[in-house]
Order: C-alpha cells, then sequence, then structure tokens
C-alpha cells in the first residue's frame, strides 16, 4: 500500500497499518498519550517517522476530540467587566495555568441577552471548547446545565445560586461568610453601634453569603442593624446606597460594603452629607483591589485571593478535561482584613 491519500499525504490509518496497530493505538501515541505500552508506542513512532506523517494541531484535535481551547466566561456587560478590577484579577490567574498548559484561553462576555447567550452556546456545543470557566452568574442561571449536559466540563466562580442542584457543580469560593463577619467584628471592636451594609444585587450567592455573614456578626455584638440597601457591585449604586441609607438612618456610624467600588461610592455619599471618614462613618470594604488602595481616604477592606482564584478555577478545570473526572469538591480560599484610613 502507498500509506497515502488521494492528494499523496500520509494518514493515520497507514501509520496504523504499518505499525501493525489499531488506528486507536495510533493517534494515542501521536496525541502524546503515555497509556500505550512501549513496544507498540516505538512501532507507531518509526512508521510515522518512515512514511513522514506529521501531525499539527488541527489534525491532533481530529484524534483526541480535544479543541485545546477554554472559555473565561463573564455573565455581566461589557461595561460591568470593564469597570470592576475584580474580573481582571481573576481572568489573570486563570490565563497563566492554561498558558503553562498550552491552551488557548477564550474570552466572551455573555449579559442578559438572548441572542449574545445562543451564539455563545452554538460556540461552545460545536465542538470549539474543551472546557468553560462560568464568572458572575445570577440566580439559577442555567447556561451551567446545559454546558454540562452537552458534555462540557464546566467550573464556577462563585457558589452556585441554587442549592437544589440535579448535579454537583465544580466552583472556587472566597470565604464570603467569614470575610463579611471580619468587617463587622473589626467595626464592632472600634466602637461603632449603628452599622449598614451594601450588598450586592441578592441573586447572586456572594452577595447573600455576605449579607449573612454581616448579620450573624451584628447578632454577637451589642451593635443595631442599620440597614441594607443593594448598591450593585458598582460605584454610582454605591453612591446612591449609602446615601439613601443615610437619609433613612442619620445616626448610622459605619457601613460595611460588599465589594470595594461600593465602598468608593459610599465615601463619596459620606462626604456629600458633611461628614468625616473615618471620624463620623467608618467604612470598609470587600476585594482589595487597586482601587481600595487609592481611595480617599484609602479603604479599609477584606482581602479575597482574585488570582490565586483564577489560578484555581483553571487548574481545576483542566483537571476535569484530561482526566474525564467527576465534578470535584468545592474549593473555599481564605479571605483577611486589611487595615487603610477609613475604618
Amino acid at each position: 500500500m502507498s500509506g497515502r491519500d488521494g492528494r499523496g499525504a500520509p494518514t493515520l490509518e497507514s501509520v496504523a497499518a504499518l505499525a501493525g496497530v489499531s488506528r486507536a493505538t495510533a493517534g494515542r501515541v501521536l496525541s502524546g498519550s503515555t497509556k500505550v505500552g512501549p513496544r507498540a508506542r516505538d512501532a507507531v513512532l518509526a512508521a510515522a517517522a518512515e512514511l513522514h506523517y506529521v501531525t499539527n494541531r488541527a489534525a491532533r484535535s481530529l484524534m483526541t476530540r480535544r479543541s485545546d481551547s477554554i472559555a473565561f466566561v463573564v455573565a455581566e456587560s461589557e461595561d460591568r467587566f470593564f469597570a470592576d478590577p475584580y474580573f481582571s484579577q481573576v481572568l489573570h490567574g486563570a490565563h497563566a495555568v492554561v498558558a503553562r498548559h498550552d491552551m488557548q484561553l477564550v474570552f466572551a462576555v455573555v449579559s442578559g441577552d438572548d441572542t449574545e447567550r445562543q451564539r455563545f452556546e452554538r460556540f461552545a456545543l460545536g465542538g470549539h471548547l474543551d472546557g468553560a470557566i462560568l464568572v458572575s452568574l445570577h440566580g439559577d442561571d442555567p447556561l451551567p446545565r446545559r454546558l454540562q449536559d452537552a458534555g462540557v466540563p464546566v467550573v464556577l466562580s462563585g457558589r452556585p445560586f441554587a442549592h437544589q442542584s440535579r448535579t454537583p457543580l465544580t466552583y472556587v469560593d472566597a470565604d464570603n461568610v467569614g470575610g463579611a463577619m471580619a468587617a463587622v467584628r473589626l467595626l464592632a471592636q472600634q466602637g461603632r453601634r449603628r452599622i449598614a451594609t451594601i450588598t450586592g444585587p441578592l441573586d447572586m450567592a456572594a452577595s447573600v453569603d455576605r449579607v449573612d455573614g454581616f448579620r450573624a456578626e451584628l447578632a454577637a455584638h451589642d451593635v443595631v442593624d442599620a440597614g441594607s440597601v443593594d448598591g450593585d457591585f458598582s460605584i454610582v449604586g454605591g453612591r446612591r446606597a449609602m446615601a439613601d441609607l443615610l437619609a433613612a438612618d442619620p445616626l448610622i456610624d459605619a457601613v460595611f460594603a460588599a465589594n470595594d467600588l461600593m465602598a468608593v461610592g459610599a465615601l463619596q455619599a459620606v462626604r456629600e452629607a458633611g461628614r468625616r471618614v473615618p471620624e463620623d462613618v467608618a467604612v470598609v470594604g470587600f476585594d482589595d483591589s487597586a482601587i481600595a488602595v487609592s481611595a480617599q481616604p484609602p479603604l479599609t477592606t477584606v482581602r479575597q485571593p482574585m488570582v490565586e482564584m483564577g489560578r484555581t478555577l483553571a487548574t481545576l478545570l483542566l483537571d476535569q478535561i484530561t482526566h474525564g473526572g467527576e465534578p470535584q469538591a468545592p474549593v473555599i480560599l481564605p479571605t483577611e482584613i486589611v487595615r487603610r484610613d477609613s475604618a
């Protein structure tokens, strides 16, 4: 036999025939698998060399049914993605791991627009992705289920919002409850007695967990719950929420904001109300992003390891892709208070 197709190129079948092995075995050897005996491996490599058979990324994808690409999907608008440094830090950590494995990271912003989501789903289910990291999901978003049901491994940044999941989902999260408790504990220890909170959207597990931590720690101290308002994780939302809180209770002497952007907005509202930070109102944020350092005054905040979260997300996803395993146990990373001038 010639060992070549009609265009003169050697084929995987011809390599397998010359080596005396099955096409599947030849494919495993040429894709770099170590699950082949040394005799068969040597025979396949010798046959490939004799026939001048050269694999490339496209050919390997055909053999392995892998695209060597994973998606980093943010379920928010582009404006929100570029405004919040949380996303870029998690993306940075994920990209570092993916790049070390010689894979491509495909970035997608998928908001609530149905056309946008359908376009991404067609892409993902068309064999273009080996897996997906999903970030900032709201409510019981069906996207992870649809991907998982179609055989596309997924890992979530943050605990799934719905507890009644029919199939476990792998996720990586920060200790949101513990971080919020630490923030309130600090404020209580400083003598603050009327503490409010600015929440993120309450259709997100991180927001709910931070409220739960806030209220749990309030109950452990002689402290008044001075109210809560959703600030939508944005500076504008934080400023509006803080203004509403002060209008409802002018005696508020501290606020815990569930991210740094809202805490910066709170600082602005406190100044606009003619009050001082931290003398009149102490402010604590959450994230320890770059904006916390540049804020005036610099923010006391709860640090979550955003880059490490990205690295862990990518590591868990690659493990699922490589070993075809079931979803892993969740990973919860620790948080800590970073003291600056706002509290």
